[in-house]
Formats: C-alpha cells, sequence, structure tokens
C-alpha cells in the first residue's frame, strides 16, 4: 500500500453503520482536519497536481503572460464566486477524497488523470468519477483482480440536506455501462504521456468477457456535519442496482469543509 499522506490520517471511522431502506450498510466516516500549516501545504500540492503537473506549469503557462498562480487561477481551477464553479470546486474535492481514500485506505491503484485535461473549468469531467485497480499478482491477469468504480457527490453548503447519497448510488448504476468509456479515456492518456506501463495496467481491464475480474461499485457522499442527516440516508434505496451484491455505501462528513476547499485552491496556486 503507498504511504498514507497526512490529510488521510484525518479520516476516521466512527464505527456507526446505518441502513438503507433496503438493509444495506452504510460506514459513516468523519473528516477531522486540522489547521495545520505543514500538512496543508503538502495536500495542496497533491491537489494541483490533479489538474497540472509541477514538472510541466511553465511549459504550458508560456506565451498566457500569466504567472503560476494566475494560470491555476484563471485557467486550471474552477472559479471560486462564479456560478457553477464553487460547486464544481466542491465535486473535484470530493472526488480527489474519495479517490485518496481509496487508494491510502484501501489499498488500490488509482489513476488521476480525470482533471488535467479538462477542456473547461467550470464543468465537470464526463465519465466515472473515481476508478481503482488492484491486482491479484502482478504480470498475470486472474480472476480475482479488482476493479473498484465509485460516484462521488458532494454537499458542502447550504441550510437544508439533500439526498446526495441517494443521487450517488443512482449515478452508480450508470457506471457499469460508462466504464468502457472511462478506460478508454485513460489509456489514451497514459500512451499520450508514453506511460506504456500504466496504458497497459488499465487495458487489462477492457475486455471482462475473455479476462474476467471482480468488480466492486461504491456510492459515497461528502457533506458538511451540519447537512449530515441519517434519516435521509436511511431512506436511502440500493435495490435497483446492477451490482448490488458488491456495493459499498460510504458518508464522509466534516466541519466547515467549504471554507477548507477555497484554502486548499489558495494554497496550491499561492504556493506553486
Amino acid at each position: 500500500m503507498a504511504t498514507q499522506p497526512p490529510h488521510v490520517q484525518w479520516l476516521i471511522d466512527t464505527g456507526q453503520r446505518l441502513q438503507t431502506v433496503d438493509g444495506k450498510p452504510v460506514e459513516v466516516w468523519e473528516f477531522c482536519h486540522q489547521p495545520d500549516d505543514r500538512i496543508l501545504s503538502a495536500w495542496a500540492a497533491h491537489f494541483r497536481n490533479h489538474y497540472c503537473l509541477d514538472r510541466q506549469i511553465d511549459q504550458l503557462r508560456q506565451g498566457t503572460g500569466l504567472s503560476r498562480a494566475d494560470y491555476l487561477i484563471n485557467l486550471k481551477f474552477p472559479d471560486p464566486v462564479t456560478a457553477p464553479g464553487p460547486s464544481i470546486r466542491s465535486g473535484d474535492f470530493g472526488e480527489i477524497l474519495v479517490a485518496d481514500f481509496l487508494e491510502f485506505r484501501l489499498g488500490f491503484w488509482v489513476p488521476r488523470t480525470r482533471f488535467s485535461n479538462k477542456a473547461v473549468r467550470n464543468e465537470s469531467t464526463k465519465g466515472c468519477d473515481i476508478i481503482g485497480i488492484r491486482f491479484f499478482r502482478e504480470k498475470t491477469a486472474s480472476p480475482q483482480d479488482i476493479l473498484a468504480v465509485f460516484e462521488a457527490k458532494a454537499q458542502l453548503s447550504g441550510q437544508t440536506a439533500n439526498p446526495r447519497l441517494q443521487d450517488a448510488v443512482d449515478g452508480s448504476c450508470k457506471d457499469l455501462t460508462r466504464k468502457a468509456d472511462t478506460l478508454n479515456a485513460m489509456k489514451q492518456r497514459f500512451l499520450d504521456a508514453r506511460e506504456d506501463d500504466a496504458a497497459s495496467r488499465v487495458e487489462r481491464f477492457q475486455d471482462p468477457e475473455d479476462r474476467p475480474y471482480r468488480e466492486i461499485s461504491g456510492a459515497a457522499v461528502i457533506c458538511a456535519t451540519p447537512l449530515y442527516s441519517p434519516s435521509m440516508i436511511r431512506t436511502v434505496d440500493t435495490s435497483r442496482h446492477p451490482n448490488q451484491d458488491n456495493l459499498r455505501l460510504i458518508v464522509f462528513c466534516g466541519n466547515n469543509l467549504m471554507d477548507l476547499v477555497h484554502e486548499l485552491y489558495r494554497r496550491a496556486a499561492d504556493e506553486a
């Protein structure tokens, strides 16, 4: 398993398990983030590199007349004020946090190709939100290899809780059909970057008929603690999910998350 970044250690399993209306367990995790400059700066760098690799930023901003910070703020990061920028920020944050959970807590390899090729910074990227890969043994495909496909939704602000976990479940239902497009896009980006080994690792999961593997589905919601509603979670219905027997449901909640999101983007730009 990859070395766990300090910010991932702020994810604490409460031990609480809720049940959906059809009896599926829902894990409840608390995100206990702290005002630690060292950890936040390291996290901001990790966050920034999802959008723009540090080794490429100077070449990318060349010709724009923009500083590193202004390039990121104006051409890469979602807008902090003008809609739909703030909601895109919260959604991107949620997806990256779930990707970190999948990689550093559950031990999957999680390709990080989703945000770097955004054509429009204030739009969500199409396709499956997070894909994790785990091999039973290296170099040889095994039916025990695992592809984990997670859908993440976020509600970091507002006055009333929305049914975001149900939204994540409904979105996850579509992942079994759109995963082929997502895997193909990942593979192409790795090939474009001449990362042939990574492309081959993705390729292994493109033909489930001839090279079967296990598939885990996931639906996760990231919400501000005041918007955490156990009663709403208990109304979630997963009975129509095509991979219901291999479906993992998770809620992450924490205080002042939207403030944290804006601070991460600020640090990511200012410390580039």
